[in-house]
This record gives structure tokens, sequence and C-alpha cells, in this order.
């Protein structure tokens, strides 16, 4: 039975809404709050400016539907604390929506929203009674959503008796094909056991007879093996043997052939310096013209030979340059910091070779220039020709590869070593070289 929306003790409706709320704003229904939504939204938009609250000012601005939306909890809570400006929709409704006051509608949310509005006494029963319904409705719906999901539970059930019985008729059927076949598997399986125990003792007599088999084998693959091991050692030792008899021998021949070529080299130079001798024997005694003098017939002394002086100035080192088969040997370093010291020392080494090179086209005598090799980042792959350019190797000194190179000259060549290094020169001095102090040489690669 539906509540009438009468209230018990009705009371006379005012004009004015109450300063108080009689009614808990916060805990109205739904319905009731969205009621009182819309009728705010759309008094809103017509009250003066001087009626809406401060807050409601921005809300105003939109339309009615979009106001009910949007700014619903803030017009809501407005109505309920400012009296005034409940006031002012509750006279707008008088003016433009009377029917919307109305307490004795059948629409019980309209009544409750009016009821509040109004601030009626009886607004506590007419909210009871919206939440009562909504309630009630709710229980409704979902009593009804319980009846139908038993129903639809019920039907499936009786669907699933149905499948059930008509599998449970499958299952018995399967299961009696299922023993007859059971039968007929333990028949042969018996069968197949007689088979399987009589293979089986073949494929033991077979086993036995295959691993008397694999043992003999094993011993003849063994003493097989051993005996192979052996001859390989013998193979590999001969083979070592011959190896280091072969690289001896190598060593042996590449040695003979570095000493012929070294000796046919010094041969060579020997016999070219010779001939540059004897030619310049002949041509003296051609231009002198006349035999030996008294003086050079005298007993008891002996003329000074094979003595080596030092080279003090750019004519002396010319008379040498111009001696047959000539080797200058420059010790570069020495060279370009005695000269162009301000100059990098790629720039020193580019500069000297330029020099060099000109000078051997000038007098054809072999020019050989040795730099130290340490700190040397980028070795040029060419020299000019004309000019033997030489790096000392990491851990050798350069001053080492020009007593090496004196050294490896035969005797009565004409050997001119340029640096301005006391020791080296004095070395080279005891192997018959010509030392020429540096500045000597960069005065007479001045003057070229």
């Amino acid at each position: 039975m539906v509540p009438s929306l009468e209230p018990v003790d009705p009371v006379d409706p005012v004009d004015e809404p109450s300063g108080e709320p009689s009614v808990d704003w916060t805990a109205l229904p739904d319905a009731v709050r969205t009621r009182i939504a819309e009728l705010g939204a759309e008094a809103l938009g017509a009250l003066p400016k001087v009626d809406v609250p401060q807050q409601l000012r921005a809300v105003a601005r939109f339309t009615p539907a979009k106001r009910a939306r949007l700014g619903a909890g803030t017009i809501i809570a407005s109505l309920r604390d400012s009296v005034a400006f409940r006031t002012a929709v509750v006279e707008w409704c008088r003016e433009h929506r009377p029917a919307t006051l109305d307490l004795g509608g059948d629409d019980a949310a309209a009544v409750a929203a009016a009821a509040v509005l109004l601030g009626e006494d009886t607004a506590p029963h007419y909210v009871e009674l919206v939440t009562r319904r909504a309630s009630d409705a709710g229980l409704r719906a979902q009593r009804d959503a319980a009846v139908t999901r038993a129903d639809r539970a019920e039907h499936e059930l009786a669907k699933v008796r149905a499948e059930l019985d008509a599998t449970q008729g499958s299952i018995d059927k399967v299961r009696a094909e299922g023993e007859v076949e059971l039968e007929r598997l333990r028949k042969r399986l018996r069968e197949q056991g007689v088979r399987v125990r009589a293979a089986k003792d073949e494929a033991d007599n077979a086993s036995a007879a295959i691993e008397r088999i694999r043992t003999e084998t094993g011993a003849q693959v063994k003493a097989l093996t051993e005996q192979r091991d052996r001859e390989r050692e013998r193979a590999e030792a001969e083979r070592t043997r011959a190896e280091r008899a072969e690289a001896d021998a190598e060593i042996a021949r590449q040695s003979a052939r570095e000493a012929r070529q070294a000796d046919e080299v010094r041969l060579a130079l020997l016999v070219d310096t010779l001939d540059g001798a004897v030619t310049g024997l002949r041509r003296e005694l051609a231009l002198g013209g006349s035999g030996p003098r008294p003086a050079d017939l005298v007993r008891g002394a002996t003329e000074a030979h094979g003595s080596v002086s030092r080279v003090e100035d750019p004519a002396a080192l010319e008379r040498l340059l111009t001696l047959p088969t000539v080797h200058v040997v420059v010790d570069g370093y020495n060279v370009t910091k005695t000269g162009y010291p301000e100059l990098s020392l790629s720039e020193q080494r580019e500069r000297l070779i330029r020099q060099l090179a000109a000078l051997a086209a000038r007098t054809s005598a072999e020019v050989t220039l040795v730099f130290d090799g340490a700190g040397v980042v980028a070795v040029p792959t060419t020299a000019p020709r004309g000019v033997r350019v030489l790096f000392s190797d990491p851990g050798v000194l350069a001053d080492d590869v020009i007593r090496a190179l004196v050294t490896a000259e035969p005797e009565g060549r004409p050997v001119v070593v340029v640096t301005s290094d006391r020791a080296v020169a004095d070395s080279v001095r005891r192997r018959g070289a010509h030392p020429v102090p540096s500045a000597v040489l960069l005065a007479r690669l001045g003057r070229s």
C-alpha cells in the first residue's frame, strides 16, 4: 500500500521559506536533489545579479541544462546556506512556475523538493517518503532481477540435466564397448607376452655374443691404436728433426749469403776506390812529368801515410767530396739543431734532406742521413734520390748506427762523417773516417 502524499497534520502554506532549513540537505535523495538543482538552475538565469551569490555568478552564464548538470552541487549548497537566494528562487517559481510549489501533486520527488524549498515542517516526511519509495523501487528491481536470474538458472539446470542424461547414456555405451575391447586387448597381450619372452631370450643370447665380439674387437682396436700412436710419435720426431735440420741449413745458407753479399759489396767498393786512386795517381804522374825526387830516396826516415785529420773549413770538405766513391754519413739532428733549431723536428728533417739531395746531385757522393728514431711518430716512406735516410730502432742510438756504418765500409774507401759530437768524431777517426763538424757542412750547404 502506497502512503499518502498528504502529511498527517497539514499546515497552511507560507509565503516565505523559514530562515533555517527543516531538513538535512546533505541526505536528500538523488531525485529530490536533481529536482531542486533543476529549479535553481532555471531560476538562476532570470534573477537579478544582486540576488545571485558570488559562487554562482560564473554558473549563471551557462545554459539551464548545463547549470543543472555542472553546477548542481554549488546551486544546492547556495540554496541551503543562503536564505535570500532560496527566497528569490521560491518567488521566481511562484511567479513563473507555480505548479512546482504545489504540495498536493502526485510526483513525490517534486512535492518533497517544493517542501524543502519552502522550508515546510513536513519536508522531512516527504523526503522520507521519497527515500522509502526509492528504496522500495530498488528492492523491487533487485527482487525482479533475482527472480529473472533464478528462472534463467532453473532453465540452465534443466538443460544441463538433459545433457547429463544424454552424456551418461553415451558413457554407458562407451564403457560397454571399452570392456569388450579391453578383454580383446588382454587376450592379445597374453599372446604377445609369450612372444616377448621368446624374443627376450634370443636378445639375451645375441647380447652375450655381441659383448664377446665387442671385447675381442676392443682389444684389437686398442693394440692397433697403441701401435699407430707409437708410429705417429716416431714420425713426428723424425719430422721435427728434419724441420730443425732444414731450419739450421736455411740459417746457415742465409748467413753465407749475407756474408758473401757483404764481402762482394766491400770488394766492389774497394775496387772502385782503388780504381779512383789509381786514376788520380796516373793523372798526377802525367801532370808532374818527372819521377821521384832526391829527397824521396833519403834513407832513415819514412813519410807518414793514412793519417786522418779533422776538416775545419768548407774548402777541405769540398776536396773530400770530390774523392771517388766517397761516402758521406750525416748525424741528422746534430746538424739541424746546430743550423736551424727554431724549426720543428719534422721541418728540420725535411729541410736537411732537400739540401743533401742537391749536394748529392752536384757531387755524385753517396749520402746517408741518420736520425734518432725515438719519438718519431711518422717515419717517411720515401727519400729524395741520392740520399739514404735511416732512423735508429727503439733502444738504439743514432751514434751507434753511424759507427756501424763506418765499420761496415771496406778499408781504403773514403768515408766522411758529419757530426759535432766529439765522442762520435773520435771513434770514427780511429776507424779511418774523416770527421767534419756540422757547422762546416752547413756553411757548404749555404754556399750552394
